[in-house]
């Protein structure tokens, strides 16, 4: 059963505002994939690694792949452990650890997965990255208090549909908002 806590954030997109200026962060979309007392940990969604695929990654873990799976495009998930592999996924969520996102979205990072995914017989949609964002306590709500982040929940279609050089303005109007209306500066009401 997938368990929310009252307040939390998991399961939202996580859409950095145009004022927000550190580079780990400016213009991304992010999916919280946990949030709670202890803090936030999300996955940026639309920045791609230049020089890596999936072979790449398969060929650093010596691991078998389907030729198909080569090209499989290798997400910079966040500044945070970045050498850890992520992954984003749809149905099968029997793998040794999957963390439910929502209904339909899990994220794991367990060698079963990842090998499925190199062999064509994982999830049919998925999203791969290296690394993650991480909040300690109460900084994510102090940063959305600050106006660097919108909150939306998250919608499959943008997650596995959208390019990801056009997620940030397609997930913006898609939730109803003109990213050139939007100011920098927070209000109080």
């Amino acid at each position: 059963m997938l368990e929310k806590q009252p307040g939390s954030l998991k399961g939202q997109f996580l859409l950095a505002m145009p004022g927000l200026k550190d580079p780990n962060f400016s213009g991304t979309v992010s999916i919280i994939c946990e949030h709670n007392q202890q803090g936030a940990v999300g996955i940026v969604i639309n920045r791609v690694h230049a020089n890596l695929s999936g072979q790449d990654i398969f060929r650093e873990l010596k691991i078998d792949y389907d030729p198909q799976a080569s090209s499989i495009p290798i997400h910079i998930g966040g500044p945070v452990h970045i050498e850890e592999i992520f992954l984003l996924h749809g149905e099968p969520f029997e793998w040794a650890s999957s963390l439910m996102i929502t209904s339909w979205l899990a994220m794991s990072n367990t060698r079963d997965i990842v090998e499925s995914v190199a062999l064509k017989t994982g999830p049919k949609s998925f999203l791969f990255a290296l690394g993650c964002a991480g909040w300690g306590p109460g900084q994510l709500e102090a940063e959305i208090k600050d106006n660097a982040w919108l909150t939306h929940p998250v919608l499959e279609e943008i997650v596995y549909d959208v390019p990801a050089e056009k997620m940030w303005d397609v997930t913006m109007r898609k939730i109803g908002i003109d990213p050139l209306l939007l100011s920098n500066t927070a209000g109080t009401a």
